[in-house]
C-alpha cells in the first residue's frame, strides 16, 4: 500500500517511515554529487529523478500531490538559496555585471517568454497555455546555476560567471510577475468568455515590473543595513544565535517586500549582498551555516518537486516537452542573449556560452504549480510539460558545460587548496580578519624569510601551510613557492599586504 502524507496510519510510524525514505533519498543524492560534478551535469537533476523514484509510482511509494504545500516549501528553500548566493557575491562582481545581467533579467526574460510562447503555439498548444508556458520557463534558476558554477569541478572566468550568477539571482521577479499576470488574464478570459483577458493586463504588467524591482531593492537595502547594524552592536551569549538573526533577516526581507508589492526574492538577494560585503562578527561561522542551509534546501526542494511529478503523466507530453526544451536551448535563449549582449560588445564565444548555460530548475517548476492552484484548464498537463522542459534544459546543456568551457577558453586554472585552514571566530567586531595568500614565484616575498618582510604595524603572519604540514610563522621561516600563508591584518592594511603577497585566496 502506498505511503500517504495523511495521518490515516498510526503515528509516529507514518512520520518515521517518511523520514527514513526521505533521508535515504537525500543521502543517496549527496553521495553521487561528485560523480555528476565531473560531467558538469547539475546535481539538482539527480535530486529530481530520485524524487520521482520515491513517489507513489516509484520505489518509495510516497503519494504527494499537494501543490500549495510544495509552493510554500519551495519558496522557503529559494529564500535560503538566494540569501546564501547574496552572501557569497562580491559587490565588485555585481558592479561589473550589472548592465548585462540586468538586461538579461528583464528584457531577456520577457523576450524568452514571448519566443517560447510562439514556439508552443506553433506546436499546437492554445494561446492560453502557450503564453503560460513561455512565462513559466522564461528565467534561469539560481540553484541550478550555482550547482554548476560553484559546486562543480569548473572555474569559469569571472566576467562570464558573475553575469550568469547575478542574472539567475535577479531574474526570478520578472518571471513571477509575468506568470501571475498571464494566470490572472487567462482566468479572467475563461470566466468572461472573452479573448482579451491577457492583453488587458499589459499596461498593468509594464507598471508592476519596475515597481516590484524598486521596492524589492529598497527593502533589501533597509533590512540588510539594519541587520548589519544590529549584529555589530548586539551581544549574544553564543555564536549559534548569529545565524538565527541572519536567517530572520532573510525571511523578513522576503515577507516585507512581498507585502509592500515588491519582489521578495530580489529583496532576499540584496539583503544577503549587503551583509556579505560588510563587517560581520562570526563571519566564517555564518558562511558555513548558510552554505549548509542552502545545500539542504536544494536537496529537499528538488526531491519534493520530483515527488510532485507522476512519470505516467510525463509520457503523453514527452514529444512536445522535448520539442520545447530543444527550442528553448537552441533558439529562444541564444537569440535573446545575443540581442541583449550586443550593446556590450561581448565576444561571440562569451555570448554563445551565456546563452548555452541558461539552465532552468526549481523556479519554473514552482511557477508551474500556479495554473494548477488556479484550477486553469490543462493546468496539470502544463505542469508536467514544464517539468520535462526543465529536465531537458538541465541535461542537454549541462552535460556539455565542462568540455565547452575548456574548448572556448573560458575556464581558469583551479587555485590550489591548502591542506589546513585557519579561521578567526569572534563574537564581537574586532576590526581585523585573517586572509590566506598562495605564494607564487612571481610575488615579492617568495623565498624570503618572514623576519625580512615589512608588515604594517597591526599585521602579522600567523601560520604557514606547506604541502601536508602546518608550520609556525616564525621569523626564520622562509616562504617557498606553493606555500599558503595566513595573515592577520586590519582592513586598511590589505592593499599594502597585497603588494607583497598578491591577491588573497578566494578574493
Amino acid at each position: 500500500m502506498p505511503l500517504t502524507l495523511s495521518l490515516a496510519l498510526s503515528e509516529p510510524n507514518t512520520t518515521a517511515v517518511l523520514l527514513v525514505v526521505f533521508g535515504l533519498l537525500m543521502a543517496f543524492s549527496v553521495l553521487f554529487t561528485r560523480t555528476l560534478d565531473k560531467f558538469g551535469v547539475p546535481v539538482v537533476l539527480l535530486f529530481l529523478v530520485l524524487g520521482m523514484l520515491g513517489g507513489s509510482e516509484g520505489f518509495g511509494g510516497i503519494a504527494f500531490d499537494n501543490h500549495e504545500l510544495a509552493f510554500r516549501i519551495g519558496t522557503i528553500a529559494l529564500v535560503l538559496i538566494l540569501f546564501d548566493g547574496g552572501l557569497n557575491t562580491p559587490l565588485a562582481s555585481i558592479r561589473r555585471s550589472a548592465g548585462p545581467a540586468g538586461l538579461l533579467a528583464t528584457v531577456g526574460v520577457a523576450g524568452t517568454a514571448g519566443l517560447m510562447a510562439l514556439i508552443a503555439r506553433g506546436l499546437g498548444l492554445p494561446w492560453s497555455q502557450a503564453l503560460l508556458i513561455g512565462a513559466i520557463v522564461s528565467s534561469t534558476d539560481a540553484a541550478a546555476v550555482f550547482a554548476v558554477l560553484r559546486g562543480g569541478s569548473l572555474r569559469v572566468k569571472e566576467k562570464v560567471r558573475s553575469t550568469l550568477e547575478v542574472e539567475s539571482c535577479i531574474n526570478d521577479p520578472m518571471a513571477v510577475i509575468l506568470t501571475m499576470a498571464v494566470v490572472e488574464g487567462v482566468r479572467v478570459a475563461s470566466e468572461s468568455g472573452a479573448g482579451g483577458g491577457v492583453s488587458g493586463h499589459l499596461w498593468q504588467l509594464l507598471l508592476d515590473v519596475p515597481i516590484q524591482l524598486l521596492v524589492g531593492t529598497a527593502v533589501g537595502l533597509i533590512i540588510g543595513r539594519g541587520t548589519r547594524w544590529l549584529l555589530g552592536r548586539a551581544r549574544f551569549s553564543t555564536g549559534g544565535l548569529y545565524p538565527v538573526v541572519t536567517l530572520a533577516s532573510a525571511f523578513i526581507a522576503f515577507g516585507a517586500a512581498t507585502i509592500s508589492f515588491g519582489s521578495g526574492f530580489l529583496a532576499v538577494f540584496i539583503t544577503g549582498v549587503v551583509l556579505g560585503n560588510g563587517s560581520l562578527p562570526y563571519r566564517a561561522g555564518l558562511a558555513r551555516v548558510h552554505d549548509a542551509l542552502a545545500w539542504m534546501s536544494q536537496v529537499s526542494m528538488f526531491l519534493m518537486l520530483g515527488l510532485l511529478v507522476f512519470p505516467s503523466k510525463l509520457i503523453p507530453v514527452a514529444g512536445i516537452g522535448l520539442a520545447l526544451g530543444v527550442g528553448l536551448a537552441l533558439l529562444a535563449r541564444p537569440l535573446v542573449v545575443a540581442l541583449c549582449l550586443l550593446p556590450f560588445r561581448w565576444k561571440a564565444r562569451e555570448i554563445g556560452y551565456v546563452s548555452w548555460v541558461g539552465i532552468r530548475g526549481a523556479v519554473p517548476i514552482i511557477l508551474g504549480t500556479f495554473p494548477v492552484m488556479a484550477q486553469l484548464p490543462g493546468g496539470d498537463q502544463m505542469f508536467h510539460i514544464v517539468f520535462f522542459i526543465v529536465v531537458v534544459s538541465a541535461l542537454v546543456p549541462g552535460a556539455s558545460i565542462v568540455p565547452l568551457t575548456r574548448r572556448l577558453g573560458l575556464d581558469e586554472p583551479e587555485p590550489p587548496t591548502p591542506a589546513a585552514a585557519l579561521e578567526l571566530h569572534s563574537l564581537r567586531p574586532i576590526g581585523g580578519e585573517i586572509h590566506s595568500y598562495h605564494i607564487h614565484e612571481s610575488v615579492a616575498v617568495c623565498n624570503a624569510p618572514i623576519s625580512q618582510i615589512r608588515f604594517p604595524d597591526d599585521a602579522a603572519a600567523v601560520m604557514v601551510v606547506r604541502g601536508n604540514r602546518v608550520l609556525a610563522a616564525r621569523g626564520s621561516t622562509v616562504l617557498q613557492p606553493g606555500d599558503h600563508v595566513y595573515i592577520f591584518c586590519r582592513p586598511g592594511d590589505e592593499p599594502q599586504i597585497g603588494l607583497l603577497f598578491g591577491r588573497p585566496e578566494g578574493a
